[in-house]
C-alpha cells in the first residue's frame, strides 16, 4: 500500500483510494481500526487517521462512532450511494436474518392457484359489483368461525372487518379513535417501529410503554394520564418474544374497563407456538374492550395484502364508520376457499413443524458457535433474541455483518427510548433456508470475533 512517495499519510491515502477504485476494497467493506492498520503498515496512527479523514471528505469512506469505518463508494454512476451504514455489494445479502418474513418458499402456489380458479368460477355474478366495504361476507363468516375455534375469540361475521393488512387496520382504527376524541395511544417499548409510524401518520400520538419479562408494564400504562387506548402483541411480544403473563392480562383488561379504554391486540404470529398450545386471545376474555387484529402476512405471504380486525360492543359503531376499500373480492374469495376446504389449517400445521425445527437449529448453532451469548423469548414465532455478551456492542457487529453480507437488526433499533438492559440481535429465521442456518451463524461468529479483535 505504501509507495514511498511523499508523506506517510498521503501514501496511505493513495493506497486506500487505489484499492477502492480498483475494486480490491468493495462497497461495504469494513476497514481495520486506525491503530490496527498503523501496526500492519508500520506507520503512525496519525497517518492512518489523516488518510481516513481525507477519504471520508472525498466520499470514498464513511464512519460512525461505534460502527467503525467502511467503504461507501461503489463506482456506480447511477445515483448517489447513501452512507448510512455499510451494506453488502449490490445491496444483496448472503444471509438475511431480519425478522418478520415467513418462509416464502413455502407459499402454497398450487393450492392458491386452484382456490383462485375455484373462486372465480363460483363467485356469484352479483358479487362482481362494488364490494361490501367491510369485506366479502362469506370470508367474514369463515374468519369468525376460524378465530373462534383456533384463537378463542368471540366473533360473529358482523364483527369482522377485512382490510389489506394489520397496518391498514390500525390506520383506520386510529383515524376513527381520533374522530372520537382519542388522540393518544400506548405502544410497547421496544415494539414494532412501523406500527408507531402508522399511528403517528394519523395524527394520534404514540406513547411508549415499557415491556419487561412479563410483557407490557400495565402499572406504567396506568400512570399515563388521559390514555384510553393501547396496542399490544400479547401472545408473542414483538420483538422481545415474551408472552404477556396471566396477571398482566387481567390487569390490562381491568385497566380498559376502569378507563372505558380500548386494547388493540395484534395477533401477528400467534399460530406458531412450539413448546405448548398458544395462549388464547385477550379479545376472548373481554370482547367489548379488545379489538383483535390479524393477517396472512406471516402464515401465507405479505404480498397477498389481506388482514382483518374484530370489533364488538360500544366501540363498534365509531370504529366501523367510513370504511374505505379493502382487498380485491377475488383475493378474499380465494382465501375463503382455502379456509372452507381445510387447506389453510393443513398449511399451518406444516409450517409449525418447519419453523419449530428451524428454530431448534438456530438455537443449537448459536450455542455452539457463540457460547457467550444467551437466548431470550418464548419458543414461538419467526424470531428469537440473541443477547450479546458483556463488552460487545451491537452497532459494530451490525456494521461488520453488513460488510460480510449478513443482514441483521439490533433489539435497540426497536426502542423508542434508550434501554438499560443488555442489547441483543433480533434473529429472524422464517425465510432462512434450513441448509443456510449453520453457515449463517458461523459467519456471524466470525464477524463477532473480528469485531472483538479490532476493539483490543
Amino acid at each position: 500500500m505504501l509507495d514511498g512517495e511523499g508523506p506517510l499519510h498521503r501514501q496511505v491515502e493513495r493506497g486506500l483510494r487505489g484499492a477502492i477504485r480498483s475494486g480490491r476494497l468493495i462497497h461495504g467493506s469494513v476497514l481495520p481500526p486506525s491503530r490496527e492498520l498503523a501496526v500492519q503498515l508500520g506507520c503512525s496512527r496519525w497517518a492512518v487517521t489523516q488518510a481516513y479523514g481525507q477519504l471520508v471528505a472525498e466520499g470514498y469512506l464513511s464512519t460512525r462512532v461505534g460502527s467503525g469505518t467502511w467503504v461507501s463508494w461503489s463506482g456506480r454512476t447511477s445515483g448517489a450511494v447513501q452512507a448510512t451504514g455499510p451494506v453488502a455489494p449490490g445491496s444483496t445479502y448472503r444471509f438475511d436474518l431480519t425478522p418478520g418474513i415467513p418462509d416464502l418458499r413455502a407459499f402454497p402456489r398450487t393450492r392458491w392457484a386452484e382456490a383462485a380458479s375455484e373462486a372465480a368460477r363460483a363467485l356469484p355474478t352479483a358479487d362482481l359489483g362494488y364490494p361490501d366495504a367491510a369485506g366479502y361476507p362469506p370470508l367474514r363468516e369463515l374468519l369468525a368461525d376460524y378465530l373462534q375455534r383456533s384463537r378463542g375469540a368471540v366473533a360473529g361475521a358482523g364483527d369482522v372487518v377485512i382490510r389489506t393488512g394489520v397496518r391498514a387496520g390500525v390506520a383506520h382504527l386510529c383515524t376513527s379513535l381520533r374522530a372520537a376524541g382519542v388522540d393518544r395511544i400506548g405502544v410497547e417499548d421496544p415494539g414494532w417501529t412501523r406500527l408507531r409510524d402508522v399511528i403517528e401518520s394519523t395524527g394520534v400520538q404514540a406513547v411508549p410503554v415499557p415491556v419487561d419479562s412479563e410483557g407490557l408494564r400495565v402499572d406504567a400504562l396506568g400512570r399515563q394520564q388521559d390514555l384510553r387506548a393501547v396496542a399490544v402483541t400479547s401472545a408473542h411480544q414483538f420483538p422481545t418474544g415474551v408472552v404477556l403473563s396471566p396477571a398482566r392480562r387481567l390487569e390490562l383488561i381491568d385497566w380498559a374497563r376502569r378507563t372505558n379504554g380500548l386494547i388493540l391486540e395484534d395477533d401477528y404470529d400467534a399460530e406458531f407456538r412450539y413448546d405448548r398450545s398458544p395462549v388464547s386471545t385477550l379479545q376472548g376474555m373481554a370482547p367489548e374492550q379488545v379489538v383483535l387484529l390479524g393477517s396472512v402476512s406471516k402464515t401465507l405471504s405479505p404480498a397477498i395484502g389481506l388482514g382483518w380486525y374484530v370489533v364488538r360492543g360500544p366501540w363498534r359503531k365509531s370504529l366501523t364508520r367510513s370504511i374505505g376499500p379493502g382487498p380485491s373480492t377475488f383475493d378474499q374469495a380465494t382465501f375463503a376457499a382455502l379456509l372452507r376446504s381445510g387447506a389453510y389449517d393443513r398449511q399451518l400445521r406444516a409450517l409449525r413443524r418447519r419453523y419449530q425445527s428451524r428454530r431448534e437449529q438456530v438455537v443449537a448453532a448459536v450455542r455452539r458457535e457463540l457460547p457467550g451469548w444467551s437466548i431470550d423469548g418464548a419458543a414461538a414465532g419467526l424470531h428469537l433474541i440473541a443477547r450479546l455478551p458483556d463488552g460487545l456492542a451491537a452497532a459494530p457487529v451490525l456494521a461488520a455483518a453488513r460488510g460480510a453480507g449478513i443482514r441483521l437488526v439490533a433489539l435497540s433499533g426497536y426502542r423508542a427510548r434508550a434501554g438499560e438492559d443488555r442489547d441483543g440481535l433480533v434473529l429472524g429465521y422464517g425465510n432462512l433456508a434450513d441448509g443456510d442456518v449453520d453457515a449463517a451463524v458461523r459467519s456471524l461468529a466470525r464477524v463477532c470475533a473480528l469485531v472483538c479483535e479490532s476493539a483490543r
